[in-house]
């Protein structure tokens, strides 16, 4: 697939690093110090623009706050998150809630639905950490990234296609907390993207889903979504 200028680095898990082709990055749902998929030499971030973050839970926001505070990004995601991670330093929050569109920079992000659960663990409390959500982030290239966040596979997924048609879809295909391979397939026919990353896998015994059975799975619904398996810390452009 022609990325048309953009380079995505996926660091483990969920988490994606995007280079726009203004240089400007970007990271979703940045879990890095804690994930034992990104490698040693992909730990450290230099230089960080924009934040997105799809929910609450610590393998997906475990160094946000941490991030947002030594690279003063713009922090992008529901109500509640944006209110915690300021009160923990971040300074420049955009919060927003499903079915909003913002200009963040040179990027715009469309807050869409995700069907899971969203709680903070801050210390010995469990915080409220708003309704879980996707994002469909539109580059100035015309490119259309959707990155599901943790989500069950749900009907509306074809209303993201109708309206904002993603050219390349982020699925989580784990399995047990998100949808696994059947399901991430009936995501596809539904999103109808060019083509799709899987994520959210391997990273524990329990994720038993596998790049594998999703392109199986794929085939099996007569499918020809472009698979794109990538490792921790590769990046594509």
């Amino acid at each position: 697939m022609n990325l048309n200028g953009i380079k995505i680095t996926w660091l483990g898990h969920a988490t994606f690093l995007i280079d726009t082709p203004a240089g400007k990055k970007v990271i979703i749902d940045p879990w890095i110090a804690g994930n034992p998929a990104t490698p040693g030499d992909k730990k450290k971030i230099a230089k960080l623009d924009v934040m997105l973050c799809t929910h609450g839970h610590s393998d997906h926001i475990g160094d946000a706050a941490d991030l947002a505070r030594k690279h003063d990004p713009k922090v992008v995601g529901i109500y509640e998150f944006c209110s915690w991670i300021n009160k923990k330093g971040a300074k420049h929050i955009a919060p927003m809630n499903k079915g909003g569109t913002q200009q963040v920079g040179d990027i715009k992000v469309t807050m869409v639905s995700a069907n899971h659960s969203s709680t903070i663990e801050d210390g010995t409390q469990a915080l409220n950490g708003g309704e879980p959500c996707g994002y469909v982030v539109h580059f100035e290239n015309g490119l259309r990234i959707y990155h599901a966040g943790d989500t069950n596979v749900f009907g509306d997924m074809a209303i993201i296609h109708e309206l904002y048609q993603p050219d390349l879809a982020m699925l989580p295909i784990g399995d047990l907390f998100t949808m696994g391979p059947l399901e991430a397939a009936y995501a596809c026919r539904l999103l109808k993207p060019k083509a799709v990353i899987p994520m959210h896998y391997g990273t524990f015994p329990a994720l038993t889903g596998t790049p594998d059975e999703f392109g199986r799975k794929l085939k099996e619904a007569g499918l020809n979504t472009e698979l794109i398996t990538m490792k921790p810390g590769e990046t594509i452009s």
